[in-house]
Parts: C-alpha cells; sequence; structure tokens
C-alpha cells in the first residue's frame, strides 16, 4: 500500500468555503480520499490517498498538483497559495505488515 499525502493551512476566513468544496470532491471521488484537520493547529489539513501501487500515488500527486484538477482549486484558500500545499508519495516502511 501506498499514499499520496498532502498538507496545506486554510486561511481562517476560508475554512467554511473549504470545507464545503472539499466535502463534495471528497462525495465525488468516492471516498477515494481522507481528509484530516490539525488538533493542534486550527485550519491545518491533510490529505491522505491510499493506493495498492507507487504508480497510482505517483499519478494522483501529478494530478492533485495540476491546474485543472477541482483539487487545485483549494490552492485559492491557502496564504501562499500552491507553493504552500506539499504533496508527498509515501511506501511502507519498517518490519510491519506494510513493509516494502
Amino acid at each position: 500500500m501506498y499514499i499520496c499525502f498532502a498538507e496545506y493551512k486554510i486561511a481562517d476566513g476560508n475554512r467554511n468555503a473549504f470545507l464545503a468544496y472539499a466535502n463534495a470532491l471528497m462525495r465525488e471521488s468516492g471516498n477515494q480520499v481522507q481528509l484530516y484537520e490539525g488538533t493542534d493547529q486550527l485550519n491545518l489539513f491533510v490529505e491522505i490517498w491510499t493506493t495498492a501501487t507507487e504508480e497510482e500515488a505517483e499519478a494522483i500527486k501529478k494530478e492533485r498538483c495540476e491546474e485543472r484538477s477541482p483539487w487545485y482549486r483549494i490552492a485559492e484558500w491557502i496564504p501562499g497559495g500552491a507553493d504552500k500545499m506539499h504533496v508527498w508519495t509515501f511506501k511502507p516502511a519498517g518490519g510491519g505488515p506494510n513493509a516494502g
């Protein structure tokens, strides 16, 4: 299992608009993505996209960062824009059942 992980902070005044938009996108994606908010930092969000292969995770990362993606609009609500949206691919590590 691999994940595409996106992290960003939403401006205070944009929280409600962001959540409404993100919830609509998550419904459209068939719950392929999970959205979490930081408990220590209000308005700090992470997206976790789970995939079977590294290639699938990289494809999501590429799509997620392209201006034509509906997810890219979220950059409008991030202070500093898309440059402050961080997206990475992670692979299994360690000795557990998902180890690579």
